[in-house]
């Protein structure tokens, strides 16, 4: 992975005495040597000098043939302490947590030999410098309830080259254990990597994900910029059924209807105003939104109670222009229409990750589509889409493209990042 391992040397306080351990020798007569001050045999072995090491590294200092002082101490460029642990036995001291990449640190303090002879420490540690940093986003918020079908979509800020090094610091864990696997998609101003389970979440399942990135080489150089932990819960189950065919949208509620509503789809002879068939996924909603479409010929129409299922420009949204065929005919754009009671009685019900499975058009979800169209893999394609292609049955114990709306507050927040060390 490129990562510099860190490096291990004895120093000796007192000119003439070797390092690791090694016999001393005497460059002096004896007498001569007898009237300066008694030399340091304790030998101190410590983390630091020859190339950059990872800041993720275990650092220390140990003392052999003596004990460390309480004065040892990993200093800053700045002159303050890196905080750290001294052993019961004062034989090691232990850096705690990672360091800053691209830092210089110095050694200090002092030990003492079994003999009484003190001997000073001192040496230079100096961390990796990245050639650049990755930044990653959560499209799930800490403490959210999605819907069943809601991916953990990473999204990175740069091309991720060693995308096989980078899984192999993701991990995912659920309860009940749900059997998923993560899969990278297509470049969107930098990589994005999506877990999905194989089937629908059962409600209920508690999950947590975690990305181990700092420190880690993402490829060429390029490390993370900090570790990632989310922790969400999966809610109720509802499901859209939506057969263009039958002019209508069931609410599937816990495996009951709970509504069916008369819409109008889109069924065109022009592609871009067909609606896609497949497993759609709610990311969004709002009460208001101004609609563009220049190939239609309209700009900035005000439509109500709107949820957005991809990010083509399809929506479930109200539209009174339609409602005299709504439940009869398909003649939209690509949204589905319903009346304007109907909306606002379905939007109040949709969260993040509820799927909407669009059956009956003549064209098919896919990556053309943009934002979530992991459902539209089989299971066996979805894996093959992992960098380690392996899938994952986990256990208790691809992101929003840029230039998608801004997510209101309705719908899950980032993830906030973990903080960066501050060392």
């Amino acid at each position: 992975m490129g990562l510099s391992l860190p490096n291990r040397r004895a120093v000796l306080a007192a000119a003439g005495i070797s390092v690791l351990g090694a016999a001393a020798t005497a460059c002096a007569r004896p007498e001569k040597a007898a009237q300066g001050p008694p030399r340091p045999t304790v030998e101190l072995d410590y983390t630091g000098g020859g190339a950059p090491i990872n800041p993720t590294a275990k650092v220390a200092v140990s003392a052999r043939g003596g004990v460390l002082n309480p004065d040892v101490r990993l200093l800053r460029a700045d002159g303050k302490a890196v905080p750290g642990t001294m052993s019961p036995d004062r034989s090691v001291f232990t850096v705690d947590g990672p360091l800053a990449y691209d830092r210089t640190y110095t050694w200090a303090g002092s030990a003492t030999g079994f003999d009484r002879v003190p001997a000073d420490l001192s040496g230079k540690l100096v961390t990796l410098k990245p050639k650049a940093i990755a930044e990653v986003t959560v499209n799930i918020g800490d403490g959210q309830e999605v819907g069943i079908a809601a991916p953990i979509i990473l999204k990175f800020n740069r091309t991720i080259t060693d995308k096989a090094a980078v899984e192999k610091a993701l991990t995912v864990t659920t309860e009940p254990p749900t059997t998923g696997s993560w899969g990278w998609l297509g470049e969107d101003n930098g990589s994005r990597v999506h877990w999905r389970p194989r089937d629908y979440f059962t409600p209920g399942t508690k999950v947590h994900a975690g990305a181990k990135l700092y420190g880690l080489d993402c490829g060429d150089g390029v490390f993370g910029d900090g570790d990632v932990t989310v922790d969400f819960r999966i809610g109720r189950s509802q499901i859209v059924k939506a057969d263009a065919a039958s002019h209508q949208i069931v609410v599937v509620r816990d495996g009951a209807p709970i509504m069916t509503l008369p819409c109008s789809y889109g069924g065109g002879d022009l592609d871009r105003n067909v609606t896609r068939s497949g497993i759609h996924v709610v990311t969004e909603k709002w009460e208001d939104f101004f609609m563009t479409n220049p190939a239609a010929g309209y700009f900035r129409i005000r439509e109500r109670w709107a949820v957005r299922i991809s990010n083509n420009g399809e929506f479930i949204h109200a539209n009174p222009e339609t409602v005299g065929v709504q439940g009869s005919s398909n003649v939209t754009n690509g949204c589905i229409n319903l009346s304007l009671a109907n909306a606002e009685r379905y939007f109040h019900t949709a969260v993040y990750g509820d799927p909407v499975e669009v059956t009956g058009t003549r064209i098919e979800l896919s990556e053309r589509d943009g934002d979530i169209y992991d459902w539209a893999y089989s299971w066996p394609q979805w894996k093959r889409l992992s960098a380690i292609k392996n899938s994952i049955s986990v256990r208790s114990a691809p992101a929003t493209p840029s230039g998608a709306p801004p997510v209101p507050a309705t719908v899950p927040s980032v993830a906030p990042r973990g903080p960066r060390p501050p060392h």
